[in-house]
């Protein structure tokens, strides 16, 4: 099941709920520590498909609900950035205690300021990541300007955000005050990539210059134009998880056991769980995608099985004639092989009206480019026709299928 439900008890004894991503081969390059937006909970759209994304990339990733939110114990209004940050570091305990130590720290808005002031506090943390992230904290209060006078006469205002009324505190706005960021990230010397949109309403992109002019080297900004604060759109969120998959090769070292490819004795694992059909593919060395078109119900996030069928019969043919062509010797420079595949009837069908008569067809354009003759030309024509996947489609095929209990 990805992810997998979990809780943990935060300093102040109060029950946070979490879920945990777990790469498909259950060997992660490393764990990682996502931190929300205010108010928003781990369930929020944009933090499921950053970590799943991160998932399926080899990371193992927990998402919480920060005190008062979401599933977690507690009241939101008695919270504080500083209980933010707290809990951060008590997530981070839980994982060390009962996994790995995390190494990364990802947070988008006000997450991502929380994340740095965590970073100061875990020997763990290699890298960190913000999206969207304000350069000073006091920043959320725009959010809620109206209601500032009333929450300072009063000491606690019934605010709205996103569609959703929380109370704050004066304490929490007091709090957010105490915490100048860009000065805080001078003294933290740690790997640091910083995403943010040039469109973005709710924190200005000049948050992320701020961030970025404070911050020692290895430092990195990635623009993330067109999107909008929340990440409404899922394409940003999974290139978001890309991108810190790849960015993270190069600042976090891996954990020892992910060199480690075990498939229980298997040569191929595969797991489809959550929402739409995106499912994830592990081999002994790579991790792969396979979905379905949006049409259908699918994220569009790889190829369909049948694309990937043709796709195993194209590379082998291709890795076919190379071979043959340098033990021969013959100029071969490349192979473009273009195929399709259809459900047709035979010629001598006789139910040509019965659809369960079809057979399946795959057409296979082979285009050669090289200084080769009509005879080797044709040649290679034929041994495209014993590449070993086209042999094994064109066998008696058995397929043993089996529950595990």
């Amino acid at each position: 099941m990805n992810p997998k439900p979990l809780l943990f008890e935060n300093r102040k004894k109060l029950k946070l709920a979490a879920n945990l991503y777990v790469p498909l081969d259950q060997a992660p390059r490393f764990y990682a520590l996502f931190a929300h937006c205010f108010t928003c909970t781990k369930n929020f759209s944009a933090v499921t498909q950053i970590c799943t994304a991160l998932s399926q990339q080899g990371i193992a990733v927990m998402s919480f609900d920060f005190t008062g939110l979401g599933r977690s114990e507690g009241e939101f209004q008695d919270s504080s950035f500083s209980a933010n940050i707290s809990d951060l570091s008590d997530a981070a305990a839980f994982l060390a205690e009962n996994y790995k130590a995390p190494k990364l720290l990802v947070g988008h808005s006000l997450g991502g300021a929380a994340v740095i002031y965590a970073a100061a506090q875990l020997e763990s943390i290699e890298a960190i990541v913000t999206i969207a992230a304000p350069a000073y904290p006091a920043h959320v209060k725009n959010l809620f300007q109206d209601k500032i006078e009333e929450i300072e006469a009063n000491g606690s205002g019934k605010v709205n955000i996103g569609g959703r009324p929380f109370r704050i505190n004066k304490a929490f706005i007091d709090d957010l005050e105490q915490k100048p960021l860009e000065s805080f990230l001078k003294n933290l010397k740690k790997s640091i990539l910083i995403f943010h949109s040039p469109q973005d309403t709710i924190v200005a992109i000049s948050n992320a210059a701020a961030l970025y002019q404070a911050a020692f080297h290895p430092k990195s900004f990635i623009s993330l134009d067109g999107a909008d604060h929340l990440l409404s759109n899922p394409i940003d969120s999974q290139y978001i998880g890309e991108v810190i998959a790849t960015w993270s090769s190069r600042y976090v070292k891996p954990s020892a056991e992910a060199t480690v490819n075990d498939l229980k004795g298997n040569q191929v694992l595969v797991r489809l769980a959550g929402e739409g059909y995106t499912t994830e593919i592990k081999t002994p060395n790579h991790h792969l995608l396979s979905d379905e078109p949006t049409v259908v119900g699918g994220a569009n996030l790889g190829p369909t099985p049948y694309d990937l069928l043709m796709a195993s019969l194209g590379s082998c043919t291709a890795m076919t004639l190379k071979m043959y062509a340098e033990r021969k010797k013959w100029p071969l420079k490349e192979v473009s092989v273009y195929l399709n595949h259809d459900k047709v009837h035979l010629d001598d069908s006789k139910a040509p009206e019965d659809s369960g008569t079809k057979v399946s067809q795959f057409t296979r354009i082979i285009q050669l480019e090289g200084d080769l003759d009509n005879e080797q030309r044709q040649r290679l024509l034929e041994i495209s026709n014993r590449c070993p996947v086209h042999k094994t489609l064109q066998e008696e095929i058995i397929i043993q299928t089996m529950l595990i209990k």
